[in-house]
C-alpha cells in the first residue's frame, strides 16, 4: 500500500453511517475506491443544494449560483460512478444495500435529487427539470425504501440495536420530506394539481410518522447503552436535520394551501405541527453541539475529512432554509434572526468541509511515488 486515504473515506470496518466505530481488528488490504465507494456521499449533493436554497433566501444569489453549478457535476459525477460500482462491483452493493447501518444511506440518492429539483424550482425557470426529478426521486424512493426494510426485516443474523442503528436512519424521514417539499413546487406541472398535492401531504405526514418512531430507538441507544467517542459520528446531527425538513415540508404545504380546499382546513393543525417540529429541531442543536465538543476536545478524536462530514452540513444549511420558511408562513418575523446567523454557519462548514473534499481527492490522485511511505 501506498498509504494514502481512498477516495471513498470507506473501509470495511467502519462505513458511512456505521454507529460501531472503529473496529478492533487489522485493516484489510487496500480495495479499489469504486468498490469500497460510500452509498451515503450523495449527502454531499444535500448538503450544497440545501446551502445553496440558504445563500439564496438571504440574497446571497452569487453564493446560490455557483453553488447550484457545483451539485450539478457532484451530482452527475456521483451517479457515474454509483453505476461504475453496480457494473463492475454488483455484490458489494447488495451487501451494501442489505446492511443494517449502511444500508439505509441509500436514501441519500431521493433526497440529493429532490434537493436538486428544488433548486431547479427555486432558482431557474426549468419547472419541467424539477418535475422530472421529482418523478426520478418517487421512484428511487419506492425502489429503494422497500429494498431497505425488506432486507433488514428478513435478514439473519440480525445485529443488536446497538450496532445496527444509528442517526443514518432519520435519513428515511429526509428521503420521504424531500418528496414533500419538491412535490408541492412542481404540483402544477402536471395538471392534477391536487392530486400532487395530495401526495405531498401523504409523504409529509409519513415522514413524520417515521421520525417519531425511529428518534425513539435512537434516544434509547443513547440513554441505555454505552457510547464511545467514536461512535458518535457526524450523521446524528440528522436528528435535527430531520425535523428541519419536515418544518420545510410544513411551510410549503402552508403555502399551497390557497390551492386546495383540504389543505385549507387542515391549515390550523399544519401550523402547529410546523412550529412543533421547528421547536423540537432547534431543542437538538446544543445537545449536538455539547455531544460534538466531548468527542473531540474531552475524548480527543481527531477532526479529519470523512463523507459523513456532509451529513452535519446538511442539517446547518436545512435548519436556515426551514425557519426562514417558518418565520413567513406563520408570521412570527422575529425568528428571521436564526437564518441571518445560520448562513454563515452552515457556509463556513460547507467550505471547510469541501476543502477536505478537494484535499483528500488531490492526495488520492497523487502518484505513488510521492505519496508517504506506511
Amino acid at each position: 500500500m501506498d498509504g494514502r486515504v481512498p477516495l471513498c473515506g470507506r473501509n470495511e470496518e467502519r462505513p458511512w453511517g456505521n454507529s460501531t466505530g472503529a473496529s478492533q481488528v487489522a485493516a484489510p488490504p487496500a480495495r479499489s475506491a469504486i468498490a469500497t465507494f460510500s452509498p451515503g456521499y450523495f449527502a454531499l449533493v444535500m448538503a450544497t443544494g440545501i446551502v445553496s436554497l440558504a445563500a439564496h433566501v438571504r440574497g446571497l444569489e452569487y453564493v446560490a449560483a455557483g453553488l447550484f453549478a457545483v451539485n450539478i457535476a457532484a451530482y452527475a459525477v456521483l451517479w457515474l460512478v454509483t453505476l461504475l460500482r453496480l457494473v463492475r462491483y454488483p455484490k458489494d452493493m447488495v451487501i451494501d444495500l442489505t446492511h443494517h447501518a449502511l444500508g439505509v444511506t441509500f436514501l441519500t440518492k431521493v433526497a440529493a435529487t429532490c434537493v436538486l429539483g428544488t433548486q431547479f424550482a427555486v432558482l431557474t425557470p426549468w419547472l419541467e427539470v424539477a418535475a422530472a426529478l421529482w418523478l426520478v426521486g418517487i421512484v428511487l424512493w419506492v425502489v429503494l425504501i422497500y429494498t431497505f426494510f425488506a432486507s433488514v426485516t428478513l435478514r439473519e443474523p440480525k445485529p443488536s440495536l446497538a450496532e445496527g442503528i444509528n442517526g443514518s436512519w432519520l435519513l428515511v424521514t429526509v428521503a420521504t420530506e424531500s418528496v414533500a417539499v419538491l412535490g408541492t413546487l412542481v404540483a402544477g406541472v402536471f395538471g392534477r394539481e391536487e392530486l400532487l398535492l395530495f401526495v405531498a401531504l401523504a409523504a409529509y405526514l409519513l415522514g413524520a410518522m417515521f421520525y417519531v418512531l425511529f428518534i425513539a430507538l435512537i434516544l434509547y441507544r443513547w440513554m441505555f447503552f454505552s457510547m464511545t467517542a467514536a461512535q458518535v459520528t457526524p450523521p446524528y446531527w440528522i436528528d435535527m436535520g430531520a425535523l428541519a425538513i419536515t418544518t420545510l415540508a410544513g411551510a410549503h404545504l402552508l403555502l399551497a394551501a390557497d390551492r386546495w380546499t383540504l389543505l385549507q382546513q387542515l391549515r390550523p393543525f399544519m401550523v402547529g405541527f410546523t412550529l412543533l417540529f421547528w421547536a423540537m429541531g432547534t431543542w437538538w442543536i446544543p445537545l449536538l453541539i455539547i455531544v460534538g465538543a466531548w468527542r473531540h476536545l474531552i475524548e480527543h478524536v481527531p477532526i479529519r475529512y470523512d463523507p459523513q462530514y456532509w451529513s452535519l452540513v446538511f442539517p446547518l444549511g436545512m435548519y436556515t432554509v426551514a425557519t426562514h420558511l417558518c418565520a413567513t408562513v406563520t408570521g412570527l418575523t422575529f425568528l428571521d434572526i436564526v437564518p441571518a446567523v445560520f448562513v454563515w454557519v452552515a457556509l463556513v462548514a460547507w467550505v471547510i468541509t469541501f476543502l477536505g473534499l478537494l484535499h483528500t481527492v488531490v492526495g488520492f490522485l497523487r502518484p505513488a511515488s510521492m505519496a508517504p511511505a506506511d
